[in-house]
């Protein structure tokens, strides 16, 4: 049994002490983390808003505009989990600066080259590989932040909070879509035109950078995405007493007492064919690449179905109108279903591939603005639901001692399904559309049916039954 410092700050969910060592994220810091995740997201999509535009305007195949995104995915993969694991030794708060520099040199260089690209001084050859060049310091290091940011916010909520938790985290990417698509049409300035959020988002990044800077606390994390917590509120029959589940020991732990801080050096190697995660990694790998697909032809979709080829500008504000549908619909799936209905990640995944095949399938044969925007939304609520639900099933699958990385290994997943999932959905588009959707909604399907057999319950992975 944990010692119990008298002092310590007071958990509000249950009014019990934390254990020495412990502190809980406040809110202040909670809101930073939000900001951070929240710049990101919104300067991506507003750039995925613009670039089918752009593509048009330098008149190249959609799949090369895809695929100037391919090398930073790869460069993601590679680099979130070795950036997820030196946080665990060098702290949170490093990574997330480091992962913020990437992204100001991205969109800074990026919106420079496209500022030459489109003024005719670079070829179209040129401003593309140059362009995918700037996003290389994207995959790079801005791949750095977001473990960063999700093994601080797991390491430090109890296991049946941290769906709630990482739904939060994951709701500032949702919230990120809505705003960067919306303001994104009023970016596009008379000098810099198509290029504008590119200059507006670095600026943001800056502003963030420096806040971080300033405002979040050094930490030197001396446990491993670890967090010596209470699994559980005291019982009513035994209010002083302390019960202790697996919440510190759990699938694999080192076994130690809950008060001494494991060392970073002791921190056992996660594989990503550990049995423990390999439903859910299937699961991420899948319908990760079924969102990417969707995400990469939808812009494309949207300028065929409308017959906005001609006008590139008029373009941006109809795919952006679109992708802040889908974006709102994330919000609601996270802030709103997840918490209200206390989804679990086993249910929170399956339902979510279930509205996901029926969005992509309604977004198949819309016709006009509406529909297209009203497909879109109920496919974005599935991904909305399923993405939280599988990084909660990942994290929850593995020890406390474990989350730095499985958050660097989620992150990498998530990045390696945009290295040739949004080339590879424009491409099938290209050749007919109705086999891009068909292979969208395939992907979809598979996942139902392999996590129906394979994803272990809720109730096993939240500790509310052992498993058997």
């Amino acid at each position: 049994m944990a010692d119990i410092d008298p002092s310590a700050p007071q958990n509000s969910a249950n009014k019990a002490p934390l254990p020495l060592g412990q502190k809980p994220i406040s809110r202040g810091r909670m809101t930073l983390l939000f900001i951070v995740m929240l710049t990101t997201a919104a300067g991506n999509t507003a750039m995925q808003s613009v670039m089918p535009s752009i593509g048009t305007e330098l008149q190249v195949d959609d799949v090369w505009i895809s695929l100037a995104y391919t090398w930073s995915a790869l460069l993601w993969v590679i680099f979130a989990p070795i950036w997820a694991r030196r946080s665990d030794k060098r702290g949170r708060k490093s990574m997330m600066a480091l992962g913020m520099m990437g992204f100001i040199l991205s969109f800074g260089l990026g919106g420079l080259i496209l500022v030459l690209g489109l003024g005719g001084m670079l070829s179209v050859t040129a401003t593309l590989l140059l362009f995918a060049a700037a996003r290389s310091f994207y995959g790079t290091f801005g791949s750095a932040a977001p473990p960063a940011v999700q093994a601080y916010v797991a390491s430090r909520t109890p296991r049946a909070e941290r769906t709630k938790a990482l739904a939060l985290v994951a709701s500032s990417f949702g919230l990120g879509t809505v705003i960067g698509p919306a303001i994104a049409p009023l970016l596009i300035f008379p000098v810099v035109g198509l290029s504008g959020p590119f200059w507006a988002f670095a600026l943001a990044g800056v502003v963030v950078l420096i806040t971080l800077r300033l405002r979040l606390p050094n930490d030197d994390p001396t446990f491993a995405g670890r967090g010596q917590v209470l699994a559980a509120p005291f019982s009513a029959n035994s209010p002083n007493s302390f019960s202790q589940t697996d919440e510190d020991d759990d699938a694999g732990a080192p076994d130690r007492a809950a008060s001494d801080p494991e060392p970073t050096d002791d921190i056992p190697h996660l594989s990503w064919l550990d049995k423990r995660l390999r439903p859910w990694l299937i699961a991420g790998v899948v319908g990760g690449h079924a969102q990417s697909a969707l995400l990469g032809l939808s812009g494309f979709f949207i300028l065929d179905q409308l017959g906005l080829r001609d006008d590139p500008s008029v373009g941006a504000g109809s795919v952006g109108l679109v992708l802040m549908c889908g974006a709102l619909a994330t919000l609601m799936a996270q802030w709103g279903l997840i918490p209200t209905l206390s989804l679990g990640p086993r249910t929170s995944t399956l339902w979510g591939m279930a509205l996901a095949l029926l969005g992509t399938i309604f977004i198949a044969n819309a016709y006009d603005l509406h529909t297209i925007a009203l497909g879109f939304a109920v496919a974005s609520l599935g991904f909305g639901l399923y993405r939280p639900g599988f990084t909660a099933g990942a994290s929850l699958a593995v020890s406390r001692a474990e989350q730095g990385q499985v958050s660097g290994i989620v992150a990498s997943l998530n990045g390696s399904a945009y290295i040739v999932g949004p080339a590879a959905g424009v491409w099938l588009y290209s050749h007919h559309q109705a086999i891009g959707f068909a292979t969208i909604a395939g992907l979809c399907l598979l996942v139902l049916v392999l996590g129906w057999k394979a994803l272990e319950s809720d109730e096993v992975l939240e500790g509310r039954k052992d498993s058997d």
